[in-house]
Protein backbone atom coordinates (compact mmCIF):
# COMPACT_ATOMS: atom_id res chain seq x y z
CA UNK A 1 0.00 0.00 0.00
CA UNK A 2 1.59 3.48 -0.97
CA UNK A 3 2.03 6.05 1.37
CA UNK A 4 -1.09 8.27 0.22
CA UNK A 5 -3.36 5.30 0.24
CA UNK A 6 -2.24 3.80 3.31
CA UNK A 7 -3.23 7.49 4.71
CA UNK A 8 -6.65 7.40 3.17
CA UNK A 9 -6.81 4.11 4.48
CA UNK A 10 -5.97 5.31 8.00
CA UNK A 11 -8.03 8.05 8.27
CA UNK A 12 -10.89 6.13 7.65
CA UNK A 13 -10.59 3.47 9.89
CA UNK A 14 -9.46 6.34 12.51
CA UNK A 15 -12.26 8.51 11.78
CA UNK A 16 -15.00 6.79 15.01
CA UNK A 17 -12.43 7.37 17.10
CA UNK A 18 -11.69 11.15 16.10
CA UNK A 19 -15.79 11.36 16.48
CA UNK A 20 -15.83 9.84 19.95
CA UNK A 21 -13.10 12.45 21.21
CA UNK A 22 -14.63 15.72 19.18
CA UNK A 23 -17.81 16.41 21.10
CA UNK A 24 -16.35 16.18 24.36
CA UNK A 25 -13.88 18.99 23.28
CA UNK A 26 -16.11 20.99 21.01
CA UNK A 27 -16.88 24.05 23.90
CA UNK A 28 -13.29 23.97 24.64
CA UNK A 29 -11.93 27.45 24.93
CA UNK A 30 -9.54 27.91 21.93
CA UNK A 31 -5.73 28.52 21.97
CA UNK A 32 -3.79 31.77 21.67
CA UNK A 33 -1.52 33.30 20.30
CA UNK A 34 -0.02 34.77 23.59
CA UNK A 35 -0.44 30.88 25.02
CA UNK A 36 2.55 30.01 22.50
CA UNK A 37 4.69 32.80 22.41
CA UNK A 38 4.79 32.10 26.43
CA UNK A 39 5.07 28.83 25.94
CA UNK A 40 8.49 29.61 23.18
CA UNK A 41 7.63 26.91 20.62
CA UNK A 42 4.93 26.01 18.48
CA UNK A 43 4.53 22.17 18.73
CA UNK A 44 3.72 20.67 15.77
CA UNK A 45 1.86 17.18 14.54
CA UNK A 46 3.28 15.39 11.82
CA UNK A 47 4.25 11.63 9.99
CA UNK A 48 7.80 12.47 9.17
CA UNK A 49 7.95 10.24 6.45
CA UNK A 50 6.60 11.82 3.25
CA UNK A 51 9.48 13.42 1.12
CA UNK A 52 9.38 16.15 0.44
CA UNK A 53 7.02 17.32 3.14
CA UNK A 54 8.19 15.86 6.40
CA UNK A 55 11.14 13.35 6.76
CA UNK A 56 14.46 12.46 8.42
CA UNK A 57 17.57 13.21 6.73
CA UNK A 58 20.48 10.68 7.43
CA UNK A 59 20.99 12.15 10.83
CA UNK A 60 17.33 11.73 11.65
CA UNK A 61 16.44 15.28 12.06
CA UNK A 62 13.04 16.08 10.82
CA UNK A 63 13.20 18.11 7.44
CA UNK A 64 11.13 18.83 4.55
CA UNK A 65 9.12 21.72 3.00
CA UNK A 66 6.63 21.87 5.62
CA UNK A 67 9.66 22.49 8.02
CA UNK A 68 11.08 25.73 6.63
CA UNK A 69 7.53 26.74 6.28
CA UNK A 70 7.01 26.66 9.63
CA UNK A 71 9.85 28.17 11.03
CA UNK A 72 8.82 31.25 8.86
CA UNK A 73 5.72 31.15 10.82
CA UNK A 74 7.38 30.53 14.55
CA UNK A 75 10.21 33.55 13.29
CA UNK A 76 6.75 36.31 13.23
CA UNK A 77 5.88 34.42 16.26
CA UNK A 78 9.19 34.81 17.92
CA UNK A 79 9.25 31.41 18.85
CA UNK A 80 11.12 28.01 17.70
CA UNK A 81 9.11 24.98 15.68
CA UNK A 82 8.76 21.82 17.99
CA UNK A 83 7.74 18.83 15.53
CA UNK A 84 6.25 15.72 16.83
CA UNK A 85 6.57 12.51 14.80
CA UNK A 86 2.84 10.73 15.17
CA UNK A 87 1.71 7.40 13.28
CA UNK A 88 -0.67 9.12 10.91
CA UNK A 89 -3.65 6.97 12.01
CA UNK A 90 -3.89 8.78 15.27
CA UNK A 91 -2.77 12.46 14.23
CA UNK A 92 -5.87 14.09 14.67
CA UNK A 93 -6.93 12.38 18.11
CA UNK A 94 -3.11 13.60 19.34
CA UNK A 95 -4.34 16.79 17.92
CA UNK A 96 -7.42 17.28 20.42
CA UNK A 97 -5.25 15.68 22.81
CA UNK A 98 -3.45 18.58 22.78
CA UNK A 99 0.17 16.85 22.23
CA UNK A 100 0.84 19.41 19.78
CA UNK A 101 -0.87 22.35 18.33
CA UNK A 102 -1.38 22.41 14.62
CA UNK A 103 -0.47 19.12 12.10
CA UNK A 104 1.47 20.35 9.17
CA UNK A 105 1.91 17.28 6.75
CA UNK A 106 0.45 17.45 3.52
CA UNK A 107 -3.03 16.80 4.96
CA UNK A 108 -5.16 17.01 2.08
CA UNK A 109 -8.73 18.49 2.18
CA UNK A 110 -11.60 16.01 2.55
CA UNK A 111 -15.46 16.06 3.89
CA UNK A 112 -14.15 14.39 6.96
CA UNK A 113 -11.38 16.15 7.68
CA UNK A 114 -13.52 19.26 7.26
CA UNK A 115 -15.87 17.97 9.72
CA UNK A 116 -13.35 16.77 12.24
CA UNK A 117 -10.81 19.93 12.30
CA UNK A 118 -10.05 23.49 11.68
CA UNK A 119 -8.34 24.21 8.12
CA UNK A 120 -5.89 26.76 6.85
CA UNK A 121 -6.33 27.80 3.33
CA UNK A 122 -3.85 25.48 0.93
CA UNK A 123 -0.60 25.71 0.97
CA UNK A 124 0.31 22.95 -1.09
CA UNK A 125 -1.23 20.86 -3.83
CA UNK A 126 -3.08 17.29 -3.63
CA UNK A 127 -4.37 17.01 -6.60
CA UNK A 128 -4.10 14.17 -9.35
CA UNK A 129 -1.63 14.27 -12.58
CA UNK A 130 -0.18 12.42 -14.76
CA UNK A 131 3.30 11.66 -15.72
CA UNK A 132 4.14 11.12 -19.43
CA UNK A 133 7.67 10.65 -21.09
CA UNK A 134 8.91 14.51 -21.83
CA UNK A 135 9.24 12.78 -26.00
CA UNK A 136 5.25 12.87 -25.26
CA UNK A 137 5.22 16.40 -24.00
CA UNK A 138 3.61 17.83 -27.08
CA UNK A 139 1.34 14.89 -27.89
CA UNK A 140 -0.53 14.01 -24.09
CA UNK A 141 -1.56 17.76 -23.22
CA UNK A 142 -4.79 16.83 -21.64
CA UNK A 143 -6.92 13.93 -20.70
CA UNK A 144 -8.37 13.88 -24.28
CA UNK A 145 -5.64 12.74 -25.41
CA UNK A 146 -5.66 9.89 -23.65
CA UNK A 147 -8.12 8.16 -25.88
CA UNK A 148 -6.76 4.71 -27.26
CA UNK A 149 -3.52 4.82 -25.01
CA UNK A 150 -2.21 2.66 -22.56
CA UNK A 151 -2.38 4.40 -18.79
CA UNK A 152 -0.44 2.86 -15.50
CA UNK A 153 -2.19 2.80 -12.20
CA UNK A 154 -1.25 2.07 -8.73
CA UNK A 155 -4.03 -1.28 -7.44
CA UNK A 156 -5.97 0.22 -4.64
CA UNK A 157 -4.15 3.93 -5.46
CA UNK A 158 -6.86 7.22 -6.11
CA UNK A 159 -5.40 7.25 -9.41
CA UNK A 160 -7.03 3.51 -9.70
CA UNK A 161 -10.64 5.47 -8.71
CA UNK A 162 -9.61 8.77 -11.32
CA UNK A 163 -9.14 6.28 -14.32
CA UNK A 164 -12.77 4.70 -14.25
CA UNK A 165 -13.92 8.76 -13.92
CA UNK A 166 -12.10 9.71 -16.66
CA UNK A 167 -12.33 6.87 -19.32
CA UNK A 168 -15.91 7.25 -18.47
CA UNK A 169 -15.82 11.26 -19.65
CA UNK A 170 -13.58 10.34 -22.95
CA UNK A 171 -16.53 8.19 -23.58
CA UNK A 172 -19.29 10.30 -23.05
CA UNK A 173 -17.47 12.77 -25.15
CA UNK A 174 -17.09 10.15 -28.22
CA UNK A 175 -14.03 8.79 -27.75
CA UNK A 176 -12.75 5.39 -27.35
CA UNK A 177 -11.54 5.52 -24.12
CA UNK A 178 -8.17 3.56 -22.73
CA UNK A 179 -7.03 1.39 -24.90
CA UNK A 180 -6.15 -1.06 -21.21
CA UNK A 181 -5.37 0.23 -17.85
CA UNK A 182 -2.83 -1.48 -16.60
CA UNK A 183 -2.06 -1.52 -12.72
CA UNK A 184 1.15 -2.45 -10.62
CA UNK A 185 1.99 -3.27 -7.04
CA UNK A 186 3.57 0.18 -6.69
CA UNK A 187 3.93 3.07 -8.36
CA UNK A 188 8.14 2.68 -9.33
CA UNK A 189 6.95 -0.06 -11.29
CA UNK A 190 4.30 2.14 -13.24
CA UNK A 191 7.14 4.58 -13.82
CA UNK A 192 9.37 1.80 -14.98
CA UNK A 193 6.86 0.61 -17.60
CA UNK A 194 6.33 4.06 -18.18
CA UNK A 195 9.84 4.36 -19.32
CA UNK A 196 10.12 1.41 -20.81
CA UNK A 197 7.30 2.21 -23.39
CA UNK A 198 4.67 -0.59 -21.88
CA UNK A 199 2.29 2.33 -20.69
CA UNK A 200 1.89 5.79 -21.83
CA UNK A 201 0.91 7.88 -18.54
CA UNK A 202 0.53 7.35 -14.95
CA UNK A 203 -1.65 8.46 -12.58
CA UNK A 204 -0.42 9.96 -9.06
CA UNK A 205 -0.34 13.08 -6.91
CA UNK A 206 1.41 16.33 -8.15
CA UNK A 207 4.06 16.86 -5.14
CA UNK A 208 5.07 12.81 -5.39
CA UNK A 209 5.19 12.88 -9.56
CA UNK A 210 6.99 16.59 -9.06
CA UNK A 211 9.28 14.67 -7.05
CA UNK A 212 9.55 12.05 -9.69
CA UNK A 213 10.32 14.67 -12.37
CA UNK A 214 13.21 16.35 -10.38
CA UNK A 215 14.67 12.83 -9.47
CA UNK A 216 15.44 12.51 -12.96
CA UNK A 217 15.37 15.57 -14.83
CA UNK A 218 15.17 15.41 -18.60
CA UNK A 219 12.95 12.09 -18.57
CA UNK A 220 8.84 12.79 -18.01
CA UNK A 221 6.75 15.66 -18.00
CA UNK A 222 3.98 16.36 -15.84
CA UNK A 223 0.32 17.22 -17.41
CA UNK A 224 -2.26 18.53 -14.84
CA UNK A 225 -5.25 18.79 -14.17
CA UNK A 226 -6.12 15.00 -14.24
CA UNK A 227 -10.20 15.01 -12.34
CA UNK A 228 -10.97 18.01 -9.50
CA UNK A 229 -8.38 20.40 -8.38
CA UNK A 230 -7.92 19.44 -4.74
CA UNK A 231 -5.10 21.12 -2.09
CA UNK A 232 -3.70 20.57 1.20
CA UNK A 233 -4.01 22.66 4.78
CA UNK A 234 -2.56 22.99 7.81
CA UNK A 235 -5.01 21.51 10.37
CA UNK A 236 -5.89 22.49 14.03
CA UNK A 237 -8.62 22.67 16.48
CA UNK A 238 -11.94 23.69 15.45
CA UNK A 239 -11.67 26.21 18.41
CA UNK A 240 -8.31 27.56 17.59
CA UNK A 241 -9.80 30.34 15.80
CA UNK A 242 -6.89 32.84 16.58
CA UNK A 243 -4.29 30.66 15.25
CA UNK A 244 -5.61 29.42 12.31
CA UNK A 245 -6.15 32.87 11.32
CA UNK A 246 -2.76 33.84 12.10
CA UNK A 247 -1.48 30.75 9.86
CA UNK A 248 -3.71 32.07 6.93
CA UNK A 249 -2.32 35.78 7.36
CA UNK A 250 1.10 34.56 7.09
CA UNK A 251 0.54 31.96 3.75
CA UNK A 252 -1.34 35.31 2.28
CA UNK A 253 1.56 37.37 2.87
CA UNK A 254 4.27 34.71 1.91
CA UNK A 255 2.44 34.00 -1.78
CA UNK A 256 2.38 37.68 -2.01
CA UNK A 257 5.81 38.16 -1.77
CA UNK A 258 6.73 35.10 -3.50
CA UNK A 259 8.71 33.24 -0.80
CA UNK A 260 6.29 30.23 -0.69
CA UNK A 261 6.86 29.76 -4.16
CA UNK A 262 10.35 29.80 -3.04
CA UNK A 263 9.96 27.32 -0.91
CA UNK A 264 8.02 24.71 -3.44
CA UNK A 265 10.83 25.70 -5.90
CA UNK A 266 13.20 24.56 -3.70
CA UNK A 267 11.61 21.23 -2.72
CA UNK A 268 9.56 20.17 -5.39
CA UNK A 269 11.08 21.77 -8.43
CA UNK A 270 8.08 23.57 -9.40
CA UNK A 271 6.01 26.49 -8.55
CA UNK A 272 2.08 25.06 -7.14
CA UNK A 273 -1.23 26.66 -7.90
CA UNK A 274 -2.94 27.51 -4.74
CA UNK A 275 -6.28 28.51 -4.02
CA UNK A 276 -7.26 31.62 -1.82
CA UNK A 277 -9.35 29.33 -0.16
CA UNK A 278 -10.95 26.32 1.18
CA UNK A 279 -12.63 23.91 -1.21
CA UNK A 280 -16.30 23.18 -0.74
CA UNK A 281 -16.71 19.49 -0.98
CA UNK A 282 -19.64 17.29 -0.55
Amino acid sequence: MSHLSRRRFLSLSSAAMAAAVMPRLSFAAGQTLAEIKASGELKIGCEASYVPFTYRDDSGKIVGYDVELAEAFCKALGVKANFIDTAWAGVIPSLYAKKFDIVMSSMSYTKERLERVGFTIPYAEASQALLVRAADKDKIKTASDLNGRLLGVKLGSPGQILEEKIDASLKAAGGSGFKEVRTFDDHPAAYMALAQNRVDGVLNTLPTLAMVLKDAPGKYALVKNMGADNWAGIAARKEDSEIIAFLNGQLQHMKADGSLYKLQEKWFGLRMSLSDKIPALS
